[in-house]
């Protein structure tokens, strides 16, 4: 009825003489219209997917969202076969995340049969197949088909840097990335995946470590012991505990917290210790990392005045202060966290904060370690 009355009033105001104009004005309405409403679609399910099924199935309220999003457009979609097939895919990738396989693959027939070649079903294809390597093969196929420069470039390239992520091919990984941000793809994208194109830039120099380290790389968080095993195998900066003999993990946890390398806590809001010690098996926060970075170095370097040589810049005197925005000038963690900013060991994310609760990635943690060693 909206879209009727908006054809009248627009022969009114041009006339008869304009009706080819009017038709026109009206048509490109539609088509914007409708473009909108699969714009919509799209920054509904994108960040879904990038989050993968587990975690996109804990959310939902934004899948019952999206649902709710797809059904409305549907209501306008009969009379356009092209939108009503990238919609179509679009709830097919949604099924997808809800766990119904069965009912993606029947919508992925029915959206191809539609409109054959429309990109969200094209996708769609891919996000089917179980087998990174063969998702990686049709990928590469619709690349070819569509050449350097054809629509749905972008989108290929993230589905492909998602690929060989999987099939642990990281500089190639990071290269799809680039190459899909590089093309001036929507915001929700680069948002999206920023942090799969982060983990594969971290990653891109691993090759040739052993399959264990590995698997402790590519985790978003990862515990103490982890932290140990991680740099017992792949740097020698343990080898002052251990005088280069091998000790269990668990031993190596107890003698480093003895000798205050492992934080009895990850509060920097604490001023004091708590008396009960760390468990080897508690997750490495941005801070622990920190205090054990930091300890790492000043050992390295024979250097114990380091531990000291922020906090009696900063947290001495009447008025303590902090360079910091989230570090409390009395906190224990100031020396180190100060120091592995301004050594850029570590960053702060957005200039200001450290963000000390944030768990520590594997890779970024080695790297951090691989520097000292060196």
């Amino acid at each position: 009825m909206i879209n009727f009355l908006l054809a009248a009033l627009l022969f009114i105001f041009c006339g008869a003489a304009g009706c080819t104009t009017t038709r026109d004005i009206f048509v490109d309405t539609q088509r914007s219209h409708t473009a909108q409403r699969l714009t919509d679609v799209e920054a509904a399910i994108i960040p879904l997917e990038a989050a993968g099924g587990n975690e996109a199935r804990r959310r939902t309220g934004e899948i019952t969202a999206a649902r709710q999003l797809i059904a409305s457009a549907e209501r306008e979609a009969h009379a356009d076969a092209d939108f009503s097939a990238q919609l179509t895919a679009w709830s097919g990738r949604l099924a997808i995340l809800e766990g119904r396989y069965s009912e993606a693959v029947r919508l992925h027939r029915h959206s191809i049969a539609a409109s054959p070649g429309n990109l969200p079903a094209v996708i769609l294809s891919v996000r089917l197949e179980g087998d990174p390597a063969r998702r990686l093969e049709l990928i590469d196929r619709e690349l070819a088909i569509i050449g350097q420069r054809g629509a749905g470039i972008g989108e290929l390239n993230i589905e492909r840097g998602n690929a060989l992520l999987e099939l642990n091919r990281f500089s190639e990984s990071a290269g799809a990335f680039d190459a899909a941000f590089a093309l001036g793809i929507n915001n929700v994208y680069r948002e999206s995946y920023e942090n799969n194109r982060h983990r594969a830039w971290e990653l891109r120099n691993t090759s040739g470590v052993s399959t264990g380290t590995l698997n402790l790389l590519v985790r978003d968080s990862i515990s103490w012991s982890d932290c140990l095993a991680l740099a017992n195998n792949e740097t020698r900066l343990f080898r002052f505990i251990t005088g280069g003999r091998n000790i269990s993990v668990t031993e190596l946890f107890n003698r480093l917290v003895d000798r205050a390398f492992i934080p009895f806590t990850q509060n920097i809001a604490l001023n004091e210790w708590p008396s009960a010690r760390p468990r080897a098996d508690e997750a490495v926060t941005r801070a622990g990392a920190a205090w054990l970075v930091w300890h790492l170095y000043a050992e390295s370097r024979a250097d114990r005045g380091m531990l000291s040589r922020y906090s009696a810049r900063f947290a001495t005197g009447a008025n303590p202060r902090s360079p910091i925005a989230d570090v409390p000038p009395l906190s224990p963690f100031l020396d180190s966290i100060i120091g592995c900013v301004e050594t850029e060991f570590m960053s702060l994310p957005d200039g200001r904060n450290f963000r000390p609760e944030q768990f520590m990635r594997g890779a970024e943690l080695l790297a951090i370690l691989r520097r000292i060693d060196d």
